[in-house]
């Protein structure tokens, strides 16, 4: 694959490739992407294998524009951890006292979600932002 073309627009990082396609993924995929300034997007580097953004040390594969699962965050527990992403997930799956890698299969969708398992991960969430509501200094 190569890129002729690149840019942001709606959340969306966007390519054109030289066959003519026009890829996108969701930058909640890629927060240090989505947090940068358009002068910080603009400063990247096409590589062999994929775009590479020194300055806020970010790097997307040109194979991931292929994948489904990267097109729009899933509604739900994916959404919440992509939108938060200072929410550490093997902090919140101790808390939970579950396998970081459990939750982590849970926020990726490969894993479904019991009734029960769900009300426990908001409940932790919510305590979690309830002890940092009383922080104080």
């Amino acid at each position: 694959m190569k890129i002729v073309k690149l840019w942001f627009d709606d959340n969306r990082i966007y390519v054109q490739t030289d066959a003519g396609e026009t890829l996108y993924q969701s930058l909640w995929f890629y927060p240090r992407l989505l947090m940068a300034s358009e002068a910080q997007r603009l400063q990247y580097e096409l590589w062999h294998f994929g775009i590479r953004w020194d300055a806020i040390d970010e790097d997307v594969s040109y194979e991931s524009f292929y994948y489904e699962d990267t097109k729009e965050p899933a509604s739900g527990i994916q959404r919440a951890f992509l939108l938060h992403p200072e929410l550490n997930v093997s902090a919140v799956a101790r808390r939970m006292g579950i396998r970081q890698s459990l939750l982590a299969s849970y926020i990726k969708g490969t894993k479904p979600l019991s009734k029960e398992r769900k009300q426990l991960i908001l409940d932790t969430l919510h305590d979690i932002g309830k002890s940092l509501s009383e922080v104080s200094f």
